[in-house]
């Protein structure tokens, strides 16, 4: 798809700022809308929506379908008189600058457990009638995504595998007799995501009412303990207890000597291919339900991906093996190609790409990624990363969820989370200086200017670049188990200083007129459809 010349902050919700542990659909997120809409930004890009599990990550979700019901605004559910005000007086003491995952969820399902509580017994019959609608039009994945989670409420949050055979291998009978003695439980699960997914909705809407688009993100692997694998064991290498025995990963990078391990199981490519790859159409139209554009992580995988015995303990020894390729992206193309042929889709082309692997992003006129913080090293690769070798059909970042912030790559004393050496470093940093003309005092500013300036039609800038923070802002290291995705900002740091000078920036470089454009188109529509 040929996007128009463009710019963005990637922002993941929970990054938001409130009282509450972690950020939320409520005015926050509004907020942080009209600040994009006055800096001329025409793209929000946050980062999967799922129901985290495994060390809080949401590329390890439970669910590939559902959201997120810790991002639940809870003064929503006050003005919808499933709270009472005093109810949020109970508010513990959580940080309002890192999201302690362990007391935000104890507190918010709490919470949540109530408001469903008071709905069942005292909400209205057109908010019942409503919520009905939506678990009939969701029942698809739904139902197995409440059973899944009611079951692992039971067994306190235990995974799949180790249930008891009968409710591990969904036997009919022990699956009917679940459902009967715990229908309040997978009702709770269900009515969550109603309300996730009518707030969310509701925040899209007002985005594209200003101009804004909201790309999301669609991880090429789903969690093993996830409704996804326990409902369609078929669909992947599992062995008959459900066990993964390949797991995905990729080889030694630029961010590990033993690769990246991610454990993931790997999809029966074969099988989905009979029936047109049905699980990933239904799992794309979902993700488009609720944002503009998706972004394919780890893009190359759909031409061939790291297959790791699952036994190993690292991705050293593992093998690359033949995904879909064209046979999927045509699929895809049918099923979702606007009437010009094409996809709003971005490719996250990064890593060993090959050329088999550009091919495949090629013909399909897909927008590949390139991210600054790798345009200035002594890799041979890193030539395709400076904007000079960038063509027009290129999303550039200043850096993603997975880098350091601009700030701290270029003041972090060695070589980082990298396996480069410091000599390498130094040499890196000099370079950059050079490439710049600057004397790096204000480098984040320097990268957003060279990323906007660039002939590429998108540009994104994750909002700790905007703010030039150091790595106490990062929000993931890859390979590190724990302690990520926990930054949040302060409202107070939007400042006007900010928000004037990179609007400035994007004016200069001819980057807001998109976000005018469709602002424009949004309210045209809304007039036809009065």
């Amino acid at each position: 798809m040929s996007f128009p010349r463009a710019s963005g902050i990637l922002l993941h919700p929970t990054s938001l700022p409130g009282r509450y542990g972690i950020g939320d659909l409520g005015q926050a997120a509004y907020d942080f809308v009209d600040f994009l809409e006055a800096t001329g930004q025409s793209l929000w890009q946050v980062l999967p929506l799922g129901p985290t599990g495994y060390g809080d990550s949401p590329y390890q979700c439970f669910s590939a379908f559902a959201g997120n019901p810790l991002l639940i605004n809870l003064e929503a559910l006050v003005q919808e008189g499933l709270l009472d005000a005093g109810n949020l007086a109970e508010l513990p003491n959580l940080s309002a600058d890192r999201v302690e995952y362990g007391p935000v969820i104890e507190f918010k399902n709490k919470l949540l457990c109530r408001a469903h509580e008071n709905f069942i017994q005292h909400g209205s019959e057109a908010a019942k009638s409503e919520y009905l609608k939506f678990t009939e039009q969701m029942a698809w994945w739904l139902d197995d995504y409440a059973t899944f989670r009611a079951i692992k409420d039971e067994h306190e949050g235990k995974g799949w595998t180790t249930w008891e055979p009968y409710l591990r291998d969904r036997e009919n009978q022990a699956m009917h007799f679940f459902r009967e003695n715990h229908a309040a439980q997978i009702s709770r699960h269900k009515f969550w995501q109603y309300l996730f997914f009518k707030q969310w909705l509701a925040l899209a809407a007002y985005a594209n009412g200003k101009g804004v688009r909201i790309i999301g993100d669609v991880p090429i692997f789903v969690a093993h303990d996830s409704a996804d694998v326990w409902a369609n064991p078929e669909l992947f290498y599992l062995d008959e207890e459900g066990e993964p025995t390949m797991v995905a990963g990729v080889p030694p990078d630029y961010f590990s000597e033993t690769g990246q391990l991610w454990g993931n199981p790997l999809y029966r490519w074969e099988l989905m291919a009979q029936d047109g790859y049905q699980w990933w159409m239904n799992r794309i139209r979902a993700t488009l339900s609720l944002v503009d554009i998706v972004r394919l992580d780890h893009f190359r995988g759909f031409e061939k991906y790291w297959a790791v015995p699952a036994s190993e303990e690292t991705a050293i020894n593992g093998e690359w093996l033949p995904g879909p390729g064209a046979d999927f992206f045509q699929a895809v193309k049918n099923a979702f190609a606007n009437p010009e042929g094409s996809l709003p889709i971005i490719a996250e082309n990064l890593g060993l790409i090959t050329p088999e692997v550009e091919k495949l992003r090629n013909d399909f006129d897909l927008p590949g990624m390139r991210i600054l913080q790798f345009a200035f090293g002594t890799d041979p690769q890193a030539d395709e990363f400076k904007p000079y070798s960038f063509t027009p059909n290129t999303v550039v970042y200043t850096g993603t969820h997975d880098n350091d912030t601009t700030v701290g790559w270029f003041t972090t004393e060695g070589a980082g989370d990298s396996t480069r050496s410091n000599n390498e470093v130094t040499e890196e940093r000099d370079f950059v200086l050079k490439y710049l003309g600057s004397g790096g005092t204000e480098i984040h500013w320097d990268f957003i200017r060279l990323a906007l300036a660039s002939v590429a039609n998108t540009a994104i800038t994750p909002l700790q670049d905007v703010f030039g923070l150091g790595s106490e802002a990062r929000m993931n290291t890859p390979a590190r188990e724990s302690g990520n995705w926990g930054w949040r900002y302060r409202p107070e740091q939007l400042t006007p200083e900010i928000r004037d000078r990179l609007a400035e920036l994007t004016e200069i470089y001819g980057r807001n007129r998109a976000r005018l454009k469709l602002a424009a188109e949004e309210a045209a529509d809304v007039d036809q459809k009065k």
